[in-house]
């Protein structure tokens, strides 16, 4: 459980002498985005900050730019790189400086090790093509029955046990660890490992530089072993795949394997995980309006989904990018060497790029939001986080249409001290 400490985040930024804002915000409620937002996207879009590493960065809040940087070659992932800005308070900089760090693609995936040559150009493409295999439209598809299974398993044990329940850990952390971990090839009875690993991966201030390696020399000590298994006797899964193809010429490395098993399974579960909890509470803390309506009518289910990609408020830290050669941002010439954290969550509050930004439509047609960024380095897996969240809502509307809050919404508190943003707990009952 978390301390009031941890659960107790300023409403407004602290602003040191020299004018540069702390960052990240805090948000005023857990559902609520930083009031600084809107300000800087109409008064400062490319503003100075400080990150809890000590830090400066820069930062882009508005739609327009934060889509053109994701997109933009100039706008690299060397977050390695001498003057690179750090993200964490960790001797090692945190997860996008880490030369260890995964090679995932996603919301708060992190630079894959410079040696694998995944992070840009060929390589990059090279690695999205082998792993881009097992995210296809129709193979996502085809595993939307053991999805739908596992959800209504899920929502029976949690009913069983009675409420409240916390529904994070009844149902958002189990389904996404599960999904993936069956996609990958990882025995059943490791799951339970992961989530520990996974969060210290994701440090930003709430883990120690000892924490952080003994989890990662567990978990790349765990991820070696099981690759060194599929490498002996792939079985039919994604790591197994990708392992055959390294006999043949079209695969991975031993060392690439471990990477991507490390980075797929903490983007493939971490970020879904806490997005179930955030779309449930903002369905229900305006219940009427949002959660009956998809009551009414269960086709507004993909739609709603999007919107609740779009509107999450809590998102965590951003995407930071280390600029490559000068280059010109609003009005503003950015040097070289300079690192930019880019916003989706406040481009996705832009009223320049979306109508009533600041309500939650949940028929919004269309929806080009940037929760899953854009560009080469978009999620590989957002095809899949679409099938589990829908298949999860579906579910709950399903199976219990009469669940609500059991606390006040802006008792909900928000998950501190990791890039990814999430609710420590949403309780519920039907």
């Amino acid at each position: 459980m978390p301390t009031d400490a941890d659960a107790a985040t300023p409403a407004n930024p602290q602003t040191g002498p020299d004018g540069v804002l702390d960052y990240p915000f805090g948000n005023p409620t857990a559902l609520e985005p930083p009031p600084e937002w809107a300000r800087l996207r109409s008064e400062c879009p490319v503003a100075p900050i400080r990150l809890v590493s000590g830090d400066e960065a820069l930062l882009l809040t508005r739609y327009d730019d934060v889509r053109e940087m994701l997109s933009d070659p100039r706008f690299t992932r060397q977050l390695d790189a001498e003057d690179a800005s750090r993200v964490a308070t960790s001797d090692d900089g945190g997860v996008f400086s880490r030369r260890s760090a995964s090679a995932a693609d996603g919301p708060a995936g992190g630079d894959p090790e410079p040696e694998a040559s995944m992070l840009g150009g060929a390589g990059h493409k090279r690695w999205r093509r082998l792993v881009g295999r097992a995210f296809t439209v129709k193979r996502v598809l085809a595993l939307q029955p053991a999805i739908e299974e596992l959800a209504d398993r899920l929502v029976t044990e949690m009913v069983e046990s009675g409420a409240p329940a916390d529904l994070g850990a009844a149902l958002g952390f189990p389904l996404p660890v599960f999904v993936i971990c069956d996609l990958l090839g990882v025995p059943r009875e490791d799951r339970h490992r992961f989530a520990h690993w996974s969060d210290t991966m994701l440090n930003m201030s709430r883990f120690s530089q000892e924490e952080i390696d003994r989890s990662g020399r567990e978990f790349h000590g765990y991820m070696t072993d099981l690759v060194d298994a599929k490498r002996a006797d792939p079985g039919d899964d994604l790591l197994g795949d990708l392992a055959r193809g390294v006999e043949s010429g079209d695969g991975m490395t031993a060392t690439e394997l471990v990477m991507t098993g490390q980075g797929l399974l903490i983007a493939g579960h971490e970020t879904t995980a806490n997005m179930i909890g955030k779309m449930v509470a903002m369905l229900l803390s305006d219940r009427e309006r949002r959660w009956e309506r998809l009551v009414a009518d269960p086709g507004l289910v993909r739609t709603a989904v999007e919107e609740a990609l779009r509107f999450d408020a809590n998102p965590g830290f951003g995407m930071p990018r280390y600029v490559s050669e000068d280059t010109d941002v609003a009005g503003r010439t950015l040097p070289r060497g300079t690192t930019v954290v880019c916003s989706m969550a406040s481009g996705n509050r832009d009223d320049e790029a979306f109508t009533g930004a600041d309500d939650m439509d949940l028929a919004r047609q269309p929806n080009a939001h940037l929760a899953f960024g854009a560009g080469p380095h978009s999620c590989v897996g957002q095809q899949l986080a679409r099938v589990e969240l829908q298949t999860v809502l579906e579910t709950l509307l399903r199976r219990l249409p009469t669940l609500d809050l059991a606390v006040d919404a802006g008792d909900l508190r928000a998950r501190q001290g990791l890039i990814v943003g999430g609710i420590e707990q949403v309780p519920v009952r039907w």
